[in-house]
This record gives structure tokens, sequence and C-alpha cells, in this order.
């Protein structure tokens, strides 16, 4: 099923694929993919790829400017729509990812999580999930991973199929894009519970 819809989706969405890898590639005058290192299934590493939303802009210091200050208003508009995460239908065309799960985070927040919460590492990540449609970056990292875990332990083609349906219809309307004072949501600093340190790296 993933391959199926992961495919008939990129020939679907082709046309706005390349016209935002044209766009994008232009107006940054860089590649227009953007590709970062995360945790997968049982926490092996792969390349996640993105469309690019922010640019490449350093401090007097040569360290990345904030995302705040990165982002451009056709990045906003790209994120917002959703658009950004097109690319990712490659990663579960190639296995690295599945249509449904919990979203691949940074590869430092392996080190972060509670045992109980390092159990969203057992199923593949996905380009969206149970947390997604229940909040997505408008809720706590708590709330975030404990939707997870039960995303985990309940998961089922029945609810795939739901999550599928409710996340078209929160894309349109945009909802739980950003967190209130962020350009998506803060940076996970370690859970209120034990910290678990995660075998793999």
């Amino acid at each position: 099923m993933d391959i199926l819809i992961s495919f008939l989706m990129l020939v679907t969405l082709s046309p706005i694929f390349i016209l935002l890898f044209l766009l994008l590639g232009i107006y940054y005058r860089s590649s227009p993919i953007f590709s970062q290192v995360r945790p997968g299934l049982n926490g092996k590493l792969f390349r996640i790829l993105k469309f690019k939303t922010m640019n490449d802009a350093y401090d007097e210091s040569g360290l990345l400017l904030p995302d705040d200050k990165r982002i451009s208003s056709l990045g906003k508009w790209v994120r917002a729509s959703s658009l950004d995460e097109i690319p990712q239908l490659i990663n579960v065309l190639k296995g690295d990812m599945s249509m449904i799960g919990p979203r691949p985070l940074l590869r430092e927040y392996l080190y972060l999580y509670s045992e109980e919460q390092s159990k969203r590492h057992e199923v593949r990540p996905g380009v969206t999930g149970w947390a997604q449609i229940n909040g997505r970056n408008a809720i706590s990292w708590e709330k975030k991973f404990e939707l997870d875990v039960e995303y985990v332990t309940n998961c089922s083609f029945r609810l795939d199929m739901r999550i599928l349906f409710v996340t078209f219809f929160n894309v349109l309307a945009g909802k739980g894009i950003t967190q209130k004072g962020h350009v998506s949501t803060d940076k996970f600093t370690g859970s209120t519970a034990n910290s678990y340190i995660n075998r793999s790296v």
C-alpha cells in the first residue's frame, strides 16, 4: 500500500513537484531540496528529503541564523500548504518511511527520549501520523510522543486510512502548522520522565 499510494501521489503531483523544484531553485539560487539525516525504524539513520523553505544565511560567526530569520514568504507558503513534504514520497518508495507513522525527528533526540517514548521507533516513520491529525506542531512534545506510542500500540489498516483521510482535510485547512512563537515548533530538550539512552546511533 505504501508503494502504491506514494507512486500514485508522485505521478499525480509531478507537475507541482517540477514547478516547485524549478521555482525554489531559482528563488534560493541553490538546490531546492533539503536533505537531513533522521532516525527511522529501530533508530536506523536515513536521509529525509523535503523542499527547501529557508535560505542558508549565516551570522558574522559563521553560524546559521535562527529559523525565523531565514524563512522566506515563499517558504512560509510552501510549508503552510505542506508542499514541502512531497519529496518524502521518494523516501516511502525507497522503504525509509511509510505513508503513516510517527514523524522522523532530529538524530540528537534519540538520546533524550524516555524508554516509553523510544517505542515510536518500533515502526517506520511516516509522512503523516496520529500526532499530526491531533494537533501537529500546536501540541506539546509530551503529548506528541504520547500519541506516537498510542499509534504504535494500536496501528491497523483502518486507523491508517482514517489518518490519511483526516490529513487531507487538515492540509487544506492549514491546521497545526506552527506552534505559537516558533516557525514550526520549539526544540525538544528532553522528557520530563527519566531519560533513555537509545541503543542505536
